[in-house]
């Protein structure tokens, strides 16, 4: 078995538990309220942006020409046809930039960006690709997942997303992403492969603390003992 067949039986249960997890559930059947999904695109953009930085630092470590195009390819569309599939969903929420940059940032959303960030300086290669494998396959699996669940429903108010992640050119992306992470587990040392087991691992288990953050609508419950912030006057 390769690298990435091994590690998708290992988080077999994680990513059941993922697909059943209340929000997506909601999601594949239309009836997520919009204030837990406005929640979420507007977490989702903000880690989209470090995910992205991640993506060029890995672009900019591989050492194939090709390895590096796709990393960078990958960055230019997180930050470009993502985030404009969130700002569409935004606008038409009616939410304005003032209003979601008014969002705090959830625990979980700073945690998972901070650990592929840290991820991307200090672990190698290998396990760096095995870091963001999730955002790629998960996404994937649950957006196949959805379409299915919801072929018939041609005015499903998240059709967008759902299309989103279940394109055919998406899906090839994380084809891609797969057989780079294979290439570099089999000439990795047994040291690191067991570092890439438990950065996909962790990666994985993110995935799923997000969806369930946002289905929480998460906030930081030290909030309370914050003063505000002070704004500067002038006279």
């Amino acid at each position: 078995m390769t690298f990435c067949e091994k590690i998708w039986t290992r988080t077999a249960t994680l990513l059941e538990a993922i697909h059943d997890h209340p929000f997506n559930v909601a999601l594949g059947d239309g009836t997520l309220d919009r204030e837990r999904f406005a929640f979420y695109l507007v977490q989702d953009g903000r880690y989209l942006v470090a995910y992205a930085k991640v993506l060029a630092t890995a672009s900019a470590r591989a050492g194939s020409p090709a390895d590096a195009a796709f990393f960078a390819q990958s960055a230019h569309t997180a930050l470009v046809v993502e985030r404009a599939l969130h700002t569409g969903y935004l606008e038409e929420f009616g939410l304005t930039a003032g209003e979601t940059a008014a969002v705090a940032t959830s625990p979980t959303c700073l945690a998972y960006s901070s650990y592929l960030q840290a991820t991307a300086l200090a672990a190698p290669l290998p396990v760096l690709a095995a870091a963001v494998l999730p955002c790629f396959w998960v996404y994937q699996d649950v957006g196949a997942a959805l379409l299915e669940r919801t072929a018939g429903a041609a005015d499903h108010p998240y059709r967008t997303w759902i299309g989103t992640y279940s394109d055919p050119a998406f899906a090839a992306s994380v084809e891609q992403a797969k057989a780079i992470t294979d290439r570099l587990a089999e000439s990795a040392d047994p040291e690191t492969r067991r570092a890439m087991d438990e950065a996909f691992c962790r990666a994985t288990e993110y995935e799923w603390m997000f969806w369930d953050s946002a289905w929480r609508l998460e906030t930081w419950p030290t909030g309370q003992w914050l003063r505000p912030q002070l704004t500067r006057t002038t006279r």
